[in-house]
């Protein structure tokens, strides 16, 4: 939270957020960026809505009973002032979530009515469909990846996980976050997402085999609280590093930008339902909270099909 938007804020808000803060994290598994994030996004609102009712001797002074009457016109003010600002349609939705949880969280434990902001409606925007790699453009990512480096080991080690996003839709962190405990792959994983929620994954044999292909070759001892893939002096991997492969393997692939670690949970999830995939199963094994998410994946494979349709179906 900057210093200025401190100083706007009173102590008794302030103190509210923080123990807001603590509670999604500990109750919620939010990560740090996620915490992060929602702080400046509240720390906005609070001092936004300070000088709104006349400055620090406005709400600053009242503390949290002036939060209890912020009406529907204060909420249409900030939002106002935020798209003037330049601020998205989605970025927006997402302060304004961040701002409607924290309401939630306050009312109850203050006993006020939270109507006026809990009613305020969310900006319209459309969703970012995912951008998949074609099936035989994936395949040359994971062969091109291979080629990035002279070192055996490390070369299998990018071909692991690389395999491992796009052989089972993990995101890159859960792929690194696998430990010793988890070597020899089985034949399902259980993976940890995001908000600490567990989801069942197969492991195509590909996968275990790419994985113990690397654990095979990596120098540096393994112990069931390591993790399994290490940088080239044996500490953790990081996400840059695999990020960097593959930017350089796209590079040579000829593949655009949205070829990232992230465009191969997307082709996974994208060539399960061109396959005939059943949405809710795809939506367990990515680990999405909401069938929404998912349904994202409806809007690709329609768009694919339209463009089939297009091209051998000309208009005259």
């Amino acid at each position: 939270m900057s210093q200025i938007s401190q100083s706007l804020i009173s102590p008794a808000c302030r103190d509210a957020l923080q123990h807001w803060l603590k509670g999604r994290k500990a109750l919620a598994g939010a990560s740090d960026n996620t915490i992060i994030a929602y702080q400046g996004d509240l720390a906005e609102f609070l001092s936004f809505m300070t000088l709104h009712h006349g400055g620090a001797q406005g709400l600053g002074a009242l503390g949290l009973g002036a939060l209890e009457r912020i009406n529907v016109a204060d909420m249409r003010a900030w939002m106002a002032q935020a798209r003037a600002g330049g601020v998205g349609a989605r970025s927006l939705a997402r302060k304004l979530s961040a701002v409607k949880s924290f309401y939630r969280w306050l009312a109850e434990r203050e006993g006020f009515e939270p109507t006026a902001v809990l009613s305020t409606r969310t900006p319209k925007f459309q969703n970012k469909l995912p951008r998949p790699l074609a099936q035989d453009a994936a395949r040359a990512m994971i062969d091109t990846v291979e080629l990035q480096s002279d070192t055996g080991w490390i070369a299998a080690r990018d071909v692991a996980v690389v395999t491992l996003l796009y052989g089972c839709g993990l995101r890159i962190s859960e792929a690194l976050g696998l430990t010793g405990t988890d070597a020899p792959l089985p034949p399902v994983l259980r993976i940890i997402g995001k908000g600490g929620k567990e989801r069942v994954v197969p492991v195509l044999p590909a996968a275990r085999d790419a994985v113990d292909t690397y654990l095979r070759l990596c120098p540096h001892p393994q112990a069931p609280d390591t993790p399994i893939f290490r940088g080239v002096r044996g500490g953790t991997l990081g996400p840059r590093a695999i990020q960097a492969v593959m930017a350089r393997a796209r590079m040579q692939l000829g593949l655009p930008a949205t070829a990232t670690p992230h465009a191969m949970r997307h082709s996974f999830a994208t060539h399960l339902l061109e396959a005939g995939g059943d949405l809710r199963a795809i939506q367990e094994l990515l680990g999405h909270a909401s069938l929404s998410t998912t349904q994202a994946y409806n809007a690709v494979d329609t768009a694919r099909l339209m463009e089939v349709y297009n091209r051998t179906h000309p208009r005259v």
